[in-house]
């Protein structure tokens, strides 16, 4: 079963009066690409994620946001005294040395002071730890499943071009004893041309048809074309299926392709064959999505 590298999946969970909240999005990639962002109290838990992800998904461009919100028993603020009473006595002597009359209140400036007023962010506990890292995982599973589905739809895509690839071959066929007797004609009609009849060589001459039309067959193309095209489709459906190597199969099929365009000599024929390498390109774009 194909898998795209496209996806996203959100999970959330709740430790006491905490919800924790995580969103995964990925992109293609050759490689595994892990951006997180996550509140400084996890961060100890980033290599442990990141481990966790690579396992599960794999290729891919992939963003881990997590975030949190509290009730009111998470929100706990505290004025840093020490400080706040520094800065009151620095602003008193500024006030007295440069003979500044009393204003404002000095109480709401205070509290603005850089790092006066501090909010207290507890260290995560091991069992929030366990709730953070089953949170992630749930979005990851959230994510593969969008994959999945994804996946299916290009699936559907991609063997219908190889399908067609395959029908266009089989089109190929139609005009290949039309193609010989033209290339044969052309070759006899040349050497001809070249000599007069009395010094041409009947037997010398089938000779040079013959080894140009086995030189110019393309019945072994044909052949391999075909298994390369039943191969893909077996691959698709196969559990391990992966990208990188239905990518190595679409090089094979277009080598053929390739090889067939060059020795076809038959306008029809090579009509069809650009037919074939446009639904070819379809099916690598496609590919560079796949897991």
């Amino acid at each position: 079963m194909l898998e795209s590298m496209t996806g996203f999946g959100k999970a959330t969970a709740a430790f006491g009066e905490k919800k924790i909240t995580a969103e995964i999005k990925s992109l293609n990639s050759k490689l595994f690409d892990l951006s997180a962002k996550l509140p400084s109290a996890y961060r100890e838990k980033e290599t442990a994620l990141r481990s966790l992800l690579s396992d599960k998904l794999g290729r891919g461009k992939v963003d881990l946001t997590v975030y949190t919100e509290s009730g009111e028993g998470e929100k706990r603020a505290r004025i840093n005294m020490p400080l706040a009473l520094s800065y009151l006595e620095e602003i008193k002597s500024l006030a007295e040395k440069g003979k500044i009359p009393a204003g404002e209140p000095v109480l709401p400036l205070l509290l603005e002071m850089p790092e006066v007023l501090q909010s207290e962010r507890p260290e995560m506990s091991a069992e929030e730890g366990e709730v953070l890292v089953k949170t992630v995982e749930t979005a990851a599973d959230a994510l593969l499943e969008f994959r999945r589905n994804e996946g299916a739809r290009l699936a559907q895509d991609i063997a219908m071009r190889i399908r067609k690839i395959e029908a266009l071959r089989k089109e190929t066929e139609q005009h290949l004893a039309e193609r010989i007797d033209r290339v044969r004609e052309r070759i006899r009609k040349n050497i001809e041309d070249l000599l007069s009849e009395e010094e041409t060589d009947k037997n010398r001459m089938e000779q040079e048809i013959i080894y140009y039309l086995e030189k110019l067959d393309i019945t072994e193309e044909h052949t391999r074309l075909k298994g390369h095209c039943d191969f893909f489709l077996e691959t698709m459906k196969s559990p391990t299926a992966a990208g990188k190597k239905l990518g190595f199969i679409t090089q094979e099929i277009g080598r053929e392709i390739n090889t067939m365009g060059a020795k076809a000599n038959h306008v029809p024929i090579q009509k069809l064959v650009v037919e074939m390498k446009d639904e070819l390109e379809k099916v690598k774009e496609q590919l560079l999505n796949i897991n």
